[in-house]
């Protein structure tokens, strides 16, 4: 399968969440970022835009009854650029991670900007 976009992890925000999981999440977060990087067009059972946050998106990946969510955006069309995730326990997702999710965005175009400046 060739890849359609490709991942960029900023900073270590995911990999925190990431390496606090058990070896199966693990496992079946690896297979829907596999999907994020190869379907033409990603399923909305993995992929949403959060309404009301502009350029925000969410991963969701559902393994053993339990909702994990990771917050990402585009970069060029093309590539998605991963933030903090979290385990979901309730209907909405909390704006406490909404917010954390918009400032690591602010920091990581404001990163781009300054490199690229150089």
């Amino acid at each position: 399968m060739d890849k359609k976009r490709q991942l960029i992890y900023f900073r270590e925000y995911f990999w925190d969440f990431f390496s606090k999981q058990t070896e199966k999440t693990k496992d079946k977060i690896d297979y829907v970022l596999f999907l994020v990087t190869v379907a033409d067009k990603i399923p909305r059972k993995f992929f949403e835009q959060m309404t009301g946050y502009d350029g925000l998106f969410a991963i969701r990946i559902e393994f053993e009854s339990n909702i994990y969510r990771i917050f990402c955006c585009f970069d060029k069309d093309n590539i998605v650029v991963l933030f903090n995730g979290f385990q979901k326990k309730t209907q909405k997702t909390p704006k406490s991670e909404i917010e954390k999710a918009m400032q690591i965005m602010k920091e990581y175009f404001d990163f781009k900007l300054k490199r690229d400046k150089k």
